[in-house]
């Protein structure tokens, strides 16, 4: 169990699962560079995030920017959207009559991934939700704008402990200050950071394996 101290912020497990150097450079070296993707991103999920637009449609109620945390996890931060479904198994909401169902939402601005990233981050709110409300949340969706449709994720066991690991493991880097070196995707051309991380020192050898092979002839 982590201490709130020692929180780190919830939304940076996409960061670093999607790449542990963006996250560090991000959040160990408070660097930060803004384009195309990143404005337009902010812009869509400033909507999701509006507080002032909580509502009930029917048996569903819906909140906006919900703040959540984990001491397990040691995270904090907020969900875009979280649906409570009326449900004789739900949990109690103050203000509101019957029981509720927890149903988290995370906004994409853009497509379905390759990588997992986005449904750890969703996985990880729901086990921030779990353990505030002290209920069992089995699934959620990601929302992604380019195709305006919702994917179901599943929170398997599996897919727990990978949460649970990606969180470790962010947390033992921020605890040695440690910036990863740089690994080349696909994904570089398109991060803001590009211009900070210098991807293409991939391609550039280490001192050390200049000097051994310097020594071989």
């Amino acid at each position: 169990m982590y201490v709130e101290d020692d929180y780190l912020m919830l939304s940076g497990l996409q960061h670093f699962v999607y790449c542990r150097r963006q996250w560090a450079l991000i959040h160990i070296e408070q660097q930060w560079a803004e384009n195309e993707r990143t404005v337009e991103g902010n812009l869509f999920h400033n909507i999701a995030h509006d507080r002032d637009k909580t509502e009930k449609r029917g048996d569903v109620l819906i909140m906006r920017g919900l703040p959540v945390k984990s001491a397990a996890l040691g995270v904090s931060g907020e969900c875009d959207v979280v649906e409570f479904h009326k449900s004789k198994t739900g949990i109690s909401l103050f203000a509101y009559n019957g029981l509720w169902q927890p149903f988290p939402i995370e906004y994409k601005k853009g497509a379905p991934k390759e990588h997992n990233a986005d449904e750890i981050q969703l996985c990880a709110q729901a086990i921030c939700l779990e353990e505030m409300l002290l209920c069992k949340i089995p699934c959620g969706s990601l929302f992604y704008g380019e195709n305006r449709r919702r994917m179901q994720v599943d929170f398997t066991q599996e897919l727990r402990e990978k949460v649970c690991s990606a969180a470790n493991e962010m947390h033992n880097l921020w605890e040695k200050g440690y910036t990863p070196k740089v690994k080349l995707h696909k994904g570089c051309n398109a991060c803001s950071l590009k211009e900070i991380c210098i991807p293409k020192l991939a391609k550039t050898r280490s001192p050390a394996a200049y000097i051994e092979e310097r020594l071989k002839d």
